[in-house]
């Protein structure tokens, strides 16, 4: 596998390893995964990706970059699309502008919704939402030689997520309302974070790929399991999209799979809750 100017392996070292947004969900996910390299692990303190990389971050050499550093917030987009922008393209192309292997993360959002069978990476996007516009917008800042992986519905023991605030809510009250009509694939950043090094050790093609658990869900189903893996008798209440009268639209159907050879292949979501709910207990 050749990374950077030359491969670490063949050099007698261990891979040189930058993930970015290292304080959220999936950059702490991504640290435990590639433990055995050599691991740089910058918050936004360390490296705010809204500006060019400074000396301080590019010096040195650098195997490989994991960008996991987004503006994830979906109706705040919808009233700050050049904020959004500045973080899910600027940041990607500032990344990118290191001109190392990099690896960057996209969103079920960039699709409509009006599919109703799952979305492969031969699809047209077409986002319906101003952060849906910027992680497309991403991924062309990305280049054709980075791996773009699109996940959707992440969730771990770290960090703001469905799965950490049902948890909260469920110890407070009796019922939670969840929507319903939106269908999708809830990804545990674990199995995200072990199928990107997957994707990189086995060196396989750059480009776009569709990387989610197995299964699908309703919101509602999902905050259903959560309630009854962790053991709350809190009920759901099932209501629409537009009950919740949310600024940003979602797309109603977003299940995604890889029509690539050798992609790597996730467990299921219900897996996925599990071995977080796991990892939150430990």
């Amino acid at each position: 596998m050749e990374l950077g100017n030359a491969d670490p392996l063949r050099a007698g070292r261990r891979r040189r390893v930058l993930i970015t947004g290292a304080g959220g969900q999936l950059g702490h996910a991504l640290q435990r995964v590639f433990a055995d390299d050599d691991v740089r692990a910058l918050t936004r303190a360390d490296w705010d990706v809204t500006r060019p990389p400074s000396d301080s971050v590019s010096q040195g050499d650098v195997d490989l970059v994991l960008h996991t550093a987004a503006s994830t917030d979906v109706d705040g987009a919808e009233a700050d699309p050049q904020g959004a922008a500045a973080v899910n393209v600027g940041g990607t192309a500032h990344a990118a502008s290191l001109k190392v292997p990099l690896v960057t993360y996209s969103t079920d959002y960039v699709f409509d919704g009006r599919k109703r069978s799952p979305y492969v990476e031969s699809d047209g996007p077409n986002p319906m939402s101003a952060y849906g516009r910027t992680k497309l917008h991403g991924e062309a800042a990305a280049g054709h030689t980075a791996w773009v992986i699109r996940t959707s519905w992440l969730f771990g023991s770290t960090g703001h997520n469905f799965l950490r605030t049902m948890l909260r809510l469920g110890k407070e009250r009796d019922e939670v309302a969840v929507v319903v009509d939106q269908r999708g694939c809830p990804t545990y950043v674990g199995h995200l974070a072990e199928a990107t090094r997957e994707l990189v050790d086995a060196d396989l093609p750059r480009g776009l790929w569709h990387v989610a658990a197995d299964g699908d869900c309703t919101w509602a189903d999902f905050a259903e399991a959560i309630f009854e893996e962790a053991g709350l008798a809190t009920r759901v209440r099932r209501i629409s999209t537009a009950e919740l009268e949310r600024p940003a639209a979602r797309p109603a159907y977003s299940v995604l799979r890889s029509a690539r050879a050798n992609a790597p292949r996730l467990p299921h979501w219900r897996e996925g809750l599990r071995a977080c709910l796991a990892e939150t207990d430990g």
